[in-house]
């Protein structure tokens, strides 16, 4: 029996005659919020704005807040614990562990190094990705990669977030979107058909339209009215990331000779609901086939996708091998898809 070790599955996820096609398959899911709730009517009491603009725009209602004293890496430690707990797996299973943030809680070490001492995974490989929202698909696809190459046994991928620490909150374009939160998958090879492929793609050309203007070589800025704050302009960015999510979309299935018919579920990045929408009108799938959190969640970056593919698994919405595609959208801008077999 011959292993082979290809990036991308054959058509329609099929292995061909005469080999064994390992995958990298999600073997467990876990999530966590913090506790503080921000609802839209709370906003109203400090900045200008209101639900009823909030809701029409973005399909948000509340989100939730990190508590004082509250870290990316506490947050994904417990989103890391319960996907643990799903796979059956211990710390000392784990032989990679990759992080998807742009909050990291300190400039080094990474966060992924503080979530590994936490939870007892000493010694293997861990490190960050920075992809701003595309994060977790960033760090998916890189994991991917080192199973389906027989390099690791064991994955723990994580999205994670305080985003809201690096919010104006006197700017009403971008203090209703932004929430806090984590979520985690735990990658194992199989035989059975589990991720297709992965598609990231970013362009640097775009950077005006989401970003913050502040860094360890650029520099701080202290001065009133500056400081670490999100910088968007909102309504070029919608088009951009329309038409971006769209190609990604095509692209994954495309790779794979597959239909949109045969999509399940899509598993978007949570950033508005209005692009949600496009997407899936692109896809030509019904919102009843599209994971939604963002009216609860409001936009947690890199943590969004796979707290969204959390709650779609524990409330029993995807099945086992069901046909998934998680696709997101970030600064820098970044974008991609993951295709794949729950």
């Amino acid at each position: 029996r011959v292993r082979c070790r290809a990036w991308r599955a054959a058509p329609s996820g099929l292995p061909r005659e005469g080999l064994t096609v390992l995958y990298s398959r999600i073997a467990g899911t876990g999530s966590y919020l913090p506790d503080r709730v921000l609802s839209n009517a709370d906003l109203e009491r400090i900045v200008d704005t209101t639900d009823a603009w909030i809701q029409e725009r973005t399909g948000i209602r509340q989100r939730h807040v990190a508590a004082d004293g509250q870290t990316t890496a506490d947050l994904a430690e417990m989103a890391a614990l319960r996907a643990m707990e799903a796979a059956g797996v211990t710390a000392a299973d784990i032989d990679m562990l990759v992080v998807g943030t742009t909050t990291p809680d300190l400039i080094f070490p990474s966060t992924a190094c503080l979530v590994q001492a936490r939870l007892g995974a000493n010694g293997c490989a861990a490190f960050d990705v920075n992809a701003a929202c595309s994060g977790f698909i960033y760090a998916l696809s890189m994991a991917d990669k080192f199973v389906r190459s027989g390099q690791s046994k064991c994955a723990l991928v994580i999205g994670a977030e305080t985003l809201t620490r690096m919010i104006d909150w006197t700017d009403r374009g971008t203090c209703v979107l932004f929430g806090d939160g984590a979520g985690a998958v735990v990658l194992k090879p199989s035989e059975e058909t589990g991720i297709l492929s992965t598609h990231l793609h970013a362009d640097g050309g775009y950077k005006e339209l989401l970003f913050n203007p502040v860094g360890v070589s650029a520099g701080f800025i202290d001065e009133p009215g500056h400081g670490v704050k999100v910088k968007m302009i909102g309504n070029e960015l919608f088009k951009v990331a329309v038409r971006a999510l769209a190609r990604t979309a095509e692209e994954a299935l495309a790779a794979n000779e597959l239909p949109q018919e045969a999509l399940d579920w899509l598993v978007p990045h949570q950033a508005n609901l209005r692009i949600i929408t496009a997407t899936a009108r692109h896809l030509g799938l019904p919102m009843e086939r599209v994971i939604v959190t963002v009216d609860r969640h409001g936009n947690t970056s890199s943590g969004s996708v796979p707290l969204a593919l959390d709650e779609a698994v524990r409330d029993g919405r995807i099945q086992r091998g069901q046909l998934l595609l998680m696709e997101a959208f970030g600064g820098g801008i970044t974008w991609g898809s993951a295709l794949l077999r729950y």
